[in-house]
């Protein structure tokens, strides 16, 4: 059903997503509708195309899909132009406007925008900016109306106009696929589909550039690759396209070469196998080598003698180090670039709260770090001393391109002498990069974390490449000091680390093991657990247990998990707002995380004397829903250190119920207690390191249900999939530049 009327005022806009709720004049009686409106103004008229539905606001008109018209009545057109539409133009300049020019009003502001100078207040130069900003909106909403032809969402229309302007028709029409090169959210499947619309060849030279593009993206932020070897790239490349290479050979040549000819990627060769990078992560690797070498340079001519410091240490805290806890923080002292790694219960902690002490005896500014706000806090509540995660330190300052800017980089370096980094494990080779650009060329940089753990989410194996260069000095601990005589944890941890079984004859007070063979046996023993036996045991909240599942899909897989533990630990009931978004049910109450860095999003916080403000919610930062407003779709969350973000509908496709969350996930986290399913699944994913991950995440209990053999093929599965990376090789050539320097 359809109808017909002018906006007479606009109760609620989201600009994010163009959600509006609306007052429709038709046929001298007023109508709310709500939908989605690419740009709407007072006094536009437009034909909706929808239903009317009841709801605890009253009867409203939904529409689905919509046609606007400029304005034809003069009071139209006044209201219209006077909405705040057109820059310059305000409810007075309008209402001179129409007066002056009645109908041809629009004629004259899109074709003839100087004669506005006839007008008393308006100089020549306001005429042409009045002209020009009508013109600019009026091709916005047509550029945004014709890439919704493609199913294009408004935001991610507007993102493509901002980019493009007045060019985006004509891109989209003969070179969809450049959109996969500089729009980030567009991927090949959508810019495919456009092409196909719009009649492009599939043995396009676009599209196959578009193709490799797409591979070495999908390789790097999927696989954690920094390179493809260029055969391999070809190859898959061809098979995705479902083009082949012999037929195609000059198509694919072409499209490689302009890919490298404007520096969209770089090739080198590596063990006499030519190599493909995209040229951002060529930089990152690079950077990343250099300024590595050049801090651990710079301090080697400088030694200090600490053994009295540890000595003192030692006494103050009634300890005893172990030798190669001393030698740790020697290094550390003594070196420009060093790293300390080692399992739970090694010391690490210890031996950073003895460096930071001697750092801060010799008048030292110390920064410390860590990939997630968990870690952070970690790291904060261990060492009673300020730790950010590394973005916060960095500051980050403004987006563009979905790309972070901070406000520390070469031009503007940290305010520090030392910058000590926890569970580096998880840096990939983008964050590493910025956080070495913002260090003085005089700073010591610390790197501690578990080589063991799951390698980056993201591009790279920093940790990995550098302790393999041989270039950057290292202490590897091994012998255990953490550990209570009841306690497994630690013991079962360096057990399945060894390719041994853990203990669990269930005699522990902290590692239990409960035997069930069938998943949906393995998924209401976790749903006992984690609502009834475990809080009431321990005394908890169900929500302080977490759920760390190998696996996403299947009965014990996070997405199915997380329903049923919804359904028990935060049930619909009276008052309590809920909404639904891609088959997610939010509910006011939810456990939440989010899914991806959106560096954009604000936050406000109330600190220890004012209101703090600021922007960047990060990939795994965990907190809770506190509103939810289902008539805008927007929702109030509140995160575990006390940052407060308001999430629009569109925002939500990066928040995800955190019941359950995948062992990735929960890298440079720690938990009291954490449920682990023991299930059948993939051997390149559940590997040794997978679950050796998992049960290092816990500080008080450690249960796994499911099958022991199932357990045993884990621990015994050593598999871990090779990441293309070049920084090893980097660090190697840059040392043996540097030395030849000096």
């Amino acid at each position: 059903m359809a109808i017909t009327g002018t906006i007479e005022d606009i109760v609620y806009r989201n600009e994010e997503n163009g959600y509006t709720v609306a007052r429709l004049e038709k046929d001298d009686s007023v109508v709310t509708v709500v939908g989605k409106f690419i740009d709407v103004q007072v006094g536009a008229e437009v034909t909706l195309d929808g239903k009317f539905e009841k709801t605890k606001y009253g009867v409203q008109y939904a529409f689905s899909s919509y046609e606007m018209s400029m304005p034809k009545s003069l009071a139209g057109i006044e209201k219209y132009l006077g909405s705040g539409l057109i820059r310059g133009v305000g409810p007075i300049t309008a209402k001179k406007i129409v007066e002056r020019f009645g109908k041809d009003t629009l004629d004259v502001l899109e074709y003839t925008p100087q004669k506005l100078a006839q007008i008393s207040g308006i100089s020549e130069k306001k005429a042409v900016e009045i002209g020009f900003s009508f013109k600019e909106h009026r091709e916005v909403q047509n550029t945004i109306m014709y890439l919704q032809n493609f199913n294009i969402s408004t935001n991610m229309a507007l993102k493509i106009y901002n980019i493009y302007h007045e060019k985006t028709s004509e891109i989209v029409k003969n070179n969809p696929y450049k959109l996969v090169e500089d729009i980030d959210g567009i991927g090949f499947v959508t810019a495919d589909r456009i092409a196909q619309n719009v009649g492009i060849p599939t043995n396009s030279v676009f599209r196959v550039r578009a193709g490799l593009i797409y591979l070495l993206k999908t390789s790097c932020e999927k696989n954690g690759n920094t390179y493809l070897p260029k055969i391999m790239l070809l190859d898959e490349t061809s098979k995705a396209l479902e083009l082949p290479l012999e037929e195609n050979e000059d198509k694919f040549a072409e499209a490689f070469d302009s890919l490298c000819l404007d520096r969209t990627a770089v090739t080198a060769w590596v063990d006499g196998t030519e190599i493909v990078m995209l040229s951002r992560y060529y930089y990152y690797e690079n950077i990343i080598a250099q300024k590595l070498v050049w801090l651990n340079s710079c301090q080697m001519d400088e030694q200090f003698d600490i053994d009295a410091d540890i000595a003192n240490f030692e006494q103050r805290n009634h300890i005893t180090f172990h030798e190669e806890q001393k030698k740790a923080i020697v290094g550390a002292i003594n070196n420009g670039v060093y790293v300390i790694t080692g399992g739970p219960g090694t010391g690490k902690t210890t031996i950073i709260k003895c460096i930071l002490e001697i750092l801060e005896g010799q008048q030292k500014i110390v920064s410390l770090a860590a990939p997630t706000g968990r870690a952070a806090k970690r790291m904060s509540d261990s060492t009673n001393r300020e730790a950010k995660t590394i973005h916060r330190l960095l500051e980050v300052n403004a987006v563009q391109s979905d790309q972070s800017f901070f406000v520390h980089n070469e031009s503007n370096p940290l305010k520090t002498n030392v910058v000590i980094v926890d569970e580096v494990s998880m840096v990939d080779v983008a964050l590493m990069s910025s956080l070495l650009k913002a260090m003085p060329r005089d700073c010591k940089l610390i790197l501690v974390g578990d080589k063991d753990q799951l390698p980056s989410v993201g591009a790279g194996n920093v940790l990995a490449d550098i302790l393999g260069s041989g270039v950057i000095a290292f202490c590897m601990l091994s012998k255990i000091f953490r550990q209570d005589a009841k306690s497994l944890i630690i013991t079962n941890a360096h057990l399945i680390n060894e390719g041994k079984m853990p203990l669990i004859d269930n005699t522990s007070l902290d590692f239990f093991f409960e035997s069930k063979s069938e998943p949906e046996f393995i998924k209401n023993t976790i749903l006992e657990l984690a609502t009834r036996r475990l809080p009431n045991y321990l005394k908890m909240e169900p929500k302080q247990i977490q759920v760390l599942a190998p696996l996403k899909a299947g009965v014990c897989g996070i997405e199915n998990l997380n329903k049923v533990l919804q359904e028990s630990m935060n049930p619909p009931a009276t008052g309590k707002r809920e909404l639904e978004f891609v088959r997610t049910i939010f509910r006011e109450g939810d456990k939440v995380m989010q899914m991806s860095n959106n560096y954009d999003l604000e936050w406000k916080k109330q600190g220890r004397f004012a209101l703090e403000t600021g922007k960047g919610v990060f990939n795994g930062d965990i907190g809770f829903i506190t509103t939810i407003d289902p008539q805008t779709g927007e929702v109030i969350v509140e995160f575990e250190d006390g940052r407060v973000c308001k999430y629009t509908r569109l925002d939500l496709a990066d928040l995800s119920l955190s019941y359950a969350i995948t062992i990735h996930k929960s890298q440079g986290s720690e938990f009291d207690v954490i449920i682990i399913p023991a299930i059948s699944g993939p051997s390149i994913i559940l590997t040794r390191n997978l679950i050796y991950t998992a049960v290092t995440r816990a500080k008080k209990m450690v249960v796994i249900v499911g099958e022991k053999q199932y357990l045993k093929r884990m621990v015994s599965n050593k598999y871990t999939a090779t990441r293309f990376t070049n920084l090893k090789r980097l660090l190697v050539a840059a040392d043996e530049k540097i030395k030849k320097m000096f």
